[in-house]
């Protein structure tokens, strides 16, 4: 268990090497990170795998604080299909009362998968000066993936958060978490201290 923490941890560092070596000064050096909730819509849950749903509620939660604690922003994104819903206002387009985000937390509304698709996103990190991103909330497969790829395309850093993904299938959310850059939640921790000195 240690074993695997460390590695992870030093995975993490690797990986964010780039951000931190190939920056001209010291400010833009720095890792300014933000979390992406996704789609954790009343809506969708109920065709969401239970154990996914168990573990990953809290685990959003843990790390919805965890980025509070650190001073760093947190950014609830929404689905709805104009035509088909859910309805922004409505009870099925809300977050669960359990998902730990709050009203003050800046708020995507998007009509595809990819989350930066056709939305202020990019322009909001851009001008929040986030370098590097966080993802977790469903689905693993659909949104948070698609979202994922988009992220790239806008050069951000972007990692799965180990734990916090849902979908209809557990065995595919764990396929999604081997194939992507993923950070589990004390090598995020540690990160994320280290990001404020």
């Amino acid at each position: 268990m240690k074993r695997s923490i460390l590695v992870s941890i030093l995975m993490v560092f690797l990986s964010l090497s780039s951000v931190l070596l190939n920056a001209g000064n010291a400010e833009a050096s720095r890792m300014n990170p933000a979390l992406l909730v996704m789609d954790v819509q009343n809506a969708y849950l109920p065709y969401m795998s239970e154990q996914d749903k168990k573990q990953g509620m809290e685990m959003i939660n843990y790390t919805i604080a965890l980025f509070r604690q650190n001073h760093f922003p947190v950014i609830r994104i929404y689905h709805t299909d104009p035509a088909r819903g859910p309805q922004e206002g409505t009870e099925t387009f809300a977050y669960p009362d359990t998902i730990a985000v709050k009203n003050d937390d800046q708020k995507i509304v998007k009509h595809f998968a990819n989350g930066f698709k056709k939305t202020d996103l990019d322009k909001i990190l851009k001008e929040k000066g986030i370098n590097t991103l966080f993802l977790c909330g469903l689905s693993a497969t659909g949104c948070v993936l698609a979202t994922y790829h988009g992220a790239y395309d806008f050069d951000y850093k972007v990692f799965m958060v180990k734990n916090a993904l849902i979908s209809h299938n557990s065995e595919l959310t764990k396929a999604v978490q081997e194939i992507c850059p993923t950070i589990d939640y004390y090598a995020l921790k540690l990160l994320l201290e280290n990001a404020n000195n």
